[in-house]
Formats: C-alpha cells, sequence, structure tokens
C-alpha cells in the first residue's frame, strides 16, 4: 500500500539537485507540501518546484546558508509562513568540502566540515523543533548521515566521516528529547549513490567502478533508493521507529 502523507509539510534542506531533490519529489508523490532548500543551486531547485507542482502540490524554493544561524532561522520562519506550519523536516544539506588527510589538513578545513554537516543540522532542528513539536505524532525529523559515519570514508574523508557520525550520535539523543511530544527522529546512512554531483566531484571513475565491484546487491544505489527510505520514515506506518539509523548502502557495511 503507498505512503499517505497527504496534507502534510515538509522542509528538505539541500533539495535542489541529487538525494535532496529525490527525497522532496518522493514526499511530494506521497501527498506532502514541499519547500525546497537550497543553497546555490537556484535553478535546479525551480526544477523540482516545477515537478512537485505538477503533483497539485505546494511548493517554493528557498536560499539560505545553513553555516550561518540567521540565515537558517530565516530558512524555517519562512517555510512555516508559507506553508501554515511544520510535520516534516529532512536535513540533507551537507558537503565534504574537499579530500584532505589529516597529517595535511588545517583547523579551518576541519572546522568547516563539522561546520556544514554536523552544526548545520543542529542549526536547523533547533529552528524547526518548536513547530514540529505542534505536529505531534505526524512530526518526523530525518537527518542525513553516511556509510563514512560506520566505514570512517574514502581516501582524505575523516572529517566529513567524523561529521557524519556525529549526526548519528545527534539523532539518537533528539530523539530522546522529543520523544514525549510524538515526533521522530532518525537518521539514513548512504552508501554508494551513482550519478550525483558528491561523487562526480570527489570521487575518481575507475574508484565508482571499483566501489560497484565490490557491492554485494551488485549494482550502484540510487537517489530513489534514498528517497525511498526517507518517504517510509516520513510516514505513519512508521510512528514506532525512533532513534535508529537506517544504512541504505547495497550491503557494503552490513551491521
Amino acid at each position: 500500500m503507498p505512503f499517505d502523507l497527504t496534507g502534510r509539510r515538509a522542509l528538505v534542506t539541500g533539495a535542489g539537485h541529487g538525494i535532496g531533490a529525490a527525497i522532496a519529489l518522493g514526499l511530494a508523490r506521497a501527498g506532502a507540501d514541499v519547500i525546497v532548500h537550497h543553497g546555490h543551486s537556484a535553478d535546479s531547485a525551480e526544477r523540482v518546484v516545477a515537478d512537485i507542482s505538477a503533483l497539485g502540490r505546494k511548493s517554493t524554493a528557498i536560499a539560505a546558508d545553513v553555516t550561518d544561524v540567521t540565515a537558517v532561522e530565516r530558512l524555517v520562519d519562512e517555510s512555516v509562513a508559507f506553508l501554515g506550519g511544520l510535520d516534516i523536516v529532512v536535513v540533507n544539506a551537507g558537503h565534504l568540502v574537499g579530500r584532505v588527510p589529516v597529517a595535511d589538513m588545517t583547523e579551518e578545513h576541519f572546522r568547516s566540515v563539522i561546520d556544514v554537516n554536523l552544526v548545520s543540522a543542529f542549526r536547523t532542528c533547533r529552528a524547526a523543533l518548536p513547530h514540529v513539536r505542534e505536529a505531534g505524532r505526524a512530526g518526523r525529523i530525518i537527518l542525513m548521515a553516511s556509510q563514512a559515519a560506520h566505514d570512517g570514508g574514502g581516501p582524505g574523508a575523516t572529517a566529513y566521516a567524523a561529521a557524519k557520525a556525529g549526526v548519528i550520535g545527534f539523532a539518537k539523543g533528539l530523539a530522546k528529547e522529543i520523544g514525549g511530544a510524538g515526533v521522530t527522529v532518525n537518521a539514513l546512512a548512504p552508501g554508494y549513490i551513482g550519478d550525483t554531483a558528491f561523487h562526480g566531484t570527489f570521487t575518481a571513475p575507475e574508484a565508482q567502478r571499483g566501489i560497484v565491484g565490490k557491492l554485494p546487491i551488485g549494482r550502484a544505489g540510487t537517489v530513489d533508493d534514498v528517497a525511498g527510505t526517507a518517504v517510509y520514515l516520513a510516514s505513519g506506518e512508521a510512528g514506532y521507529i525512533t532513534g535508529a539509523t537506517f544504512d541504505i548502502g547495497g550491503g557494503a557495511w552490513p551491521r
């Protein structure tokens, strides 16, 4: 039976392309109205909005720098004003920034990776909490971790792995804090997801082929693989799941 999110109001950060865009569209296909947040991808974000609007859902794109607390608070305020509230928040925005070995890493680089991946998640959740709490048992927070949180990531991704491991811990702690209101908090930990800007920028083609060749499931993951799990966690069927991390990696890191 398809998951039904009719009437639900969602904010997806980093939704201008890739995994975030797929999640935004997945939520809309299930019936939700969706805010498409982006950082620097205005054109592609507007295309996502157009696709959501074509489904008959309410949507708009909002630009904000998730490393700026004032911008994040504005993002949430504008989202609530447009939608009339918030039931679902998917904190997807993040960035590897660059592959740098620890021996060569500056403190500035380390802080920037932690800021854009972990501290930004804290900022977004803190700003959204009063609104999601009002949603009660319809309230959902979904955070984006990574397989790197489990296995340390690829070459030069130690800071990123540390940030994403922090996201998992943050999700567990926040789930305990807000569970009494009926709100669930969970994390997604994608492994290799092909055809994304992330790997197009930071992973050489031969390395990508090597990763796929070792996957037990025998294929690369897709953005829709991640989106499907997000839609499930946003649904009423997942109302008793909280503080969990869902690995979406084709069996690369079974636990």
